[in-house]
């Protein structure tokens, strides 16, 4: 082997470590905020039982839930799946992670509705806003099992095999942001 060729492998090795360190620190901080989502859950606790809350950076009424703490708890049941559901989301390598646009959305319109109930905000046919995800993502959805199944009656490839030639590997952040749109 010559100078070059250890040069390059060291290279490599070198990328690989610094690499694989970053997915450990990154792994480490999903972990950690999956982790510590009954503690984000709880924060409901310390609002107060009380219609109006009045604290030195702002004042509150609660019209519709007649509780600022209902309101907390409502919308902490809300906000912690749609937290846990976008992790999911930029985390999975599957080729059907487009589905999981549909729970993101259905999460973030009973958000909508949550606050438009206490804010009086936005008109009543919210639930027209969820049919373009819903056209997006099922055709999309389709075309892609279409593509696995036509590709698997022509070739002798198993189930697993093709799921890995549809799993996204990009290399920074950015790339998995643009690869999910």
């Amino acid at each position: 082997m010559d100078n070059k060729q250890q040069k390059s492998k060291k290279g490599l090795l070198k990328y690989q470590v610094n690499s694989d360190k970053k997915n450990l620190v990154l792994g480490s901080v999903i972990a950690t905020l999956i982790a510590i989502t009954p503690y984000l859950f709880n924060l409901y606790e310390s609002v107060p039982h009380v219609k109006v809350w009045n604290t030195s950076f702002f004042v509150y009424e609660s019209k519709y839930y007649e509780s600022v703490f209902v309101l907390a708890w409502t919308l902490a049941n809300k906000l912690i799946p749609l937290f846990l559901i976008f992790i999911w989301f930029f985390t999975c390598r599957h080729w059907w992670f487009h589905a999981l646009l549909v729970p993101l959305a259905m999460y973030v319109y009973q958000i909508i509705v949550v606050l438009n109930d206490d804010l009086s905000f936005a008109d009543d046919n919210q639930l027209i806003y969820l049919i373009p995800v819903m056209a997006i993502v099922i055709p999309t959805i389709y075309l892609i099992r279409a593509r696995i199944f036509n590709k698997i009656n022509d070739a002798n490839k198993t189930m697993q095999e093709l799921e890995d030639e549809f799993k996204l590997s990009p290399k920074n952040f950015w790339g998995k942001i643009k690869g999910y749109f």
